[in-house]
């Protein structure tokens, strides 16, 4: 039987090759394609707003004579008309426009348009509205319905995306979507069929409660969510599969590499670590691959209880992999790991993007034979040159900032190219719990919840710019009581380029402020060595001010430094403020963090400075950031095409992630259900979760 699965988008009137090669950038082939391509929201064109009521920032509806249009002629050209109604005026401005639309839009005719307001050289403005000229009489209340309004990409309108799911609702008469969800559980939620639900939200009808629609908790649109959140689950829970259809090397705690390494340690390990630790030694012991995800807030002790875990696949006979996102974080744990192991006999090699020439050779070849046992690098690791000799486990610093594909060829390189290396995977970003139930649900999860003893609490103080004086001033007493300062600039652009030369500025602004203080500067564009020659002066003392950009974010471990000064803190996540103020606080002394920032501030750059001065607690902190800035952001997945819903919210509806938990493992029963619905709302991008 034929279903809207093989039915091409080229069927509806008007779809002809190029709007098709278009429809394929949103991920739109067939008729199913398209009837799940859903309105992300509505608006309300169901009443005609007085033009004098208006607001800038309102959308609405007006409707008016038009009294005058002119031609403008400024920087841009454009189209002015002005719009008359009973209680004022509006223009509608055009810098798109055609000889045929300054025809119609002459003095005396009726207009209706819908538009947002903005303020104009000619008083409140519709740039580009949707406009009718000579409009038929508004439906009756009762009668009229909400607009749906798409996600679009280039030359694509929202008028034609409107019309084309117009035209592929009427083909669910014929051919009804399938519902891949057990009646059972609908009942159990009074939920509708789908294609009820899928009909309705493209088409509400006038009756349908417009608040409900507006705020996406209407039955039918619920009955998506929830079924969007399984088929992501449920995608998940199949790569899970996949990697553990797959043996892995069982690695037998052996030897006594691990007790010299705790008797070397200068601290004992938390009970959280301990627990951790114990966790990782049952799941490496298996003949199936280690999927676990250890979450810990900054300074909480990640790196030992990842070396814990090396040892045990050392003492093994195994190979190591560490891979972590940046040049300077990789140094930080290569450093780390060759002060911690080498005292035990054990070889390390370093492969970075830098590493070249002969240096680059002896380490591959150190890697190839087995000689070293813990690689570390960043996704140089990935390369297709970088062959092991017995890799068997792999540990990923702050995994989601990789690609998918640099992940997964990683775990082809396991022993003899078929058993999967047991996987690691570790983050100081902590992860709302929702969303790590979601985002992670193919890993076990571990959190490292408590802090080292000894830790102080740091105090967070926010100033505004003006204030720069006073806080040069705090530097300087600071630095002259023995401490260290960091000095971090951020800026809003992304070319690595300005950050550097906004640091370099900083860096000379500072050197001559505090004449009597040594100066140093860290950025993106030095040299690996010469990054890690100061980072040694800043560690060592010899530095008293380290200026940097964010690099220093993550794994920079310095006991004497008390104080951070994080310049322009509106423009970054709370997440990464949050790893930024965990370079302080690891001494015995009190801490600060000063966010400078620059006014006047957006709400939402209020509620996240606040957020950052009433806790220290990352998962407080990661809960609100989720809040604020959603899960795309929070996880860093803006680039990597995961958890993009198409209906889902995650805060809105994080009511669903327990439930939709609950009912994956039942429905993975049924392979062919599984496949239908994660085709349906993931479509190309089925692998994005594959680690």
């Amino acid at each position: 039987m034929t279903s809207l699965d093989d039915i091409p988008v080229t069927v509806l009137k008007g779809v002809g090759s190029a709007l098709a090669d278009r429809l394929a950038k949103l991920g739109i082939h067939s008729l199913q394609d398209l009837l799940f391509h859903l309105p992300h929201r509505y608006e309300d064109r169901t009443r005609i707003v007085p033009m004098g009521n208006l607001r800038i920032g309102d959308v609405g509806v007006v409707e008016g004579e038009v009294v005058k249009t002119d031609l403008v002629m400024g920087r841009r050209r454009s189209l002015q008309v002005t719009l008359k109604d009973q209680s004022g005026f509006l223009v509608m401005r055009f810098f798109h426009f055609n000889a045929a639309q300054k025809n119609h839009l002459t003095e005396g005719a009726r207009v209706r348009c819908f538009g947002e307001v903005r303020p104009g050289r000619a008083g409140y403005e519709f740039y580009h509205p949707e406009y009718q000229t000579n409009p038929p009489p508004m439906l009756a209340e009762g009668q009229a319905t909400l607009t749906p309004v798409y996600p679009l990409t280039e030359g694509i309108q929202q008028p034609r995306v409107r019309s084309l799911c117009q035209q592929a609702l009427t083909y669910l008469k014929r051919y009804p979507i399938h519902d891949w969800l057990p009646p059972g559980l609908l009942a159990e939620y009074q939920l509708p069929g789908i294609t009820e639900a899928v009909e309705l939200v493209h088409a509400p009808p006038a009756t349908a409660p417009v608040h409900l629609l507006m705020e996406g908790r209407h039955p039918a649109q619920q009955r998506l969510v929830m079924e969007e959140l399984l088929a992501h689950q449920l995608s998940l829970l199949q790569v899970r599969e996949q990697i553990q259809a797959r043996q892995a090397l069982p690695l037998l705690p052996t030897g006594d590499l691990v007790d010299q390494f705790l008797e070397e340690l200068p601290f004992r390990l938390t009970g959280a670590q301990q627990q951790v630790v114990r966790d990782i030694r049952q799941d490496l012991s298996q003949p199936l691959p280690m999927l676990r995800l250890v979450q810990g807030d900054v300074g909480s002790g990640k790196t030992v209880v990842a070396a814990l875990a090396a040892l045990q696949a050392i003492g093994a006979g195994a190979q190591v992999a560490l891979m972590a996102p940046t040049e300077i974080l990789a140094e930080q744990h290569y450093q780390n790991f060759c002060s911690w192991l080498e005292p035990l006999g054990i070889r390390l090699a370093w492969l970075s993007g830098k590493v070249k020439g002969k240096a680059r050779r002896e380490a591959l070849e150190q890697v190839g034979s087995g000689e070293a046992s813990v690689a570390i690098g960043t996704h140089a690791l990935f390369q297709d040159e970088v062959v092991f000799n017995r890799l068997a486990l792999v540990i990923v610093d702050e995994q989601h900032r990789f690609g998918v594909h640099q992940r997964l060829a990683l775990r082809e390189k396991g022993v003899g190219g078929t058993l999967a290396p047991h996987q690691l995977i570790m983050t100081a970003t902590p992860i709302p719990r929702t969303l790590a139930m979601s985002a992670y649900a193919d890993l076990d999860t571990s959190v490292i919840d408590e802090l080292p003893p000894g830790r102080k609490p740091i105090e967070t103080v926010t100033v505004p710019d003006s204030r720069r004086e006073d806080v040069i001033e705090r530097v300087r007493n600071a630095c002259r009581e023995g401490r260290q300062a960091y000095w971090v600039c951020t800026l809003i652009e992304e070319s690595e380029a300005l950050q550097c030369q906004a640091a370099e500025v900083s860096a000379q602004e500072l050197t001559e402020r505090l004449p009597d203080l040594s100066v140093g500067l860290v950025h993106g564009r030095l040299k690996a060595a010469e990054k890690a020659a100061i980072m040694a002066q800043f560690k060592n003392g010899e530095l008293d001010l380290l200026v940097a950009t964010t690099v220093i974010e993550v794994g920079v471990d310095v006991p004497n430094a008390s104080l951070i000064i994080i310049e322009n803190p509106e423009r970054l996540g709370l997440a990464q403020l949050h790893q930024l103020r965990g370079r302080v606080g690891r001494g015995e002394q009190a801490s600060f963090c000063v966010l400078m920032y620059h006014p006047p501030l957006s709400q939402n750059g209020k509620a996240r400075l606040q957020a950052l001065r009433d806790s220290q607690d990352g998962f407080f902190i990661a809960e609100k950031d989720l809040e604020i800035r959603g899960p795309g952001e929070v996880l860093g997945t803006r680039q990597t095409g995961m958890m993009q819903f198409r209906l889902a919210d995650f805060e809105r509806d994080k009511g669903w992630i327990e439930p939709v938990r609950a009912m994956a493992p039942s429905l993975m029963a049924d392979p062919q259900r599984v496949k239908a619905l994660v085709r349906r709302w993931l479509g190309e991008r089925i692998r994005y979760g594959d680690v």
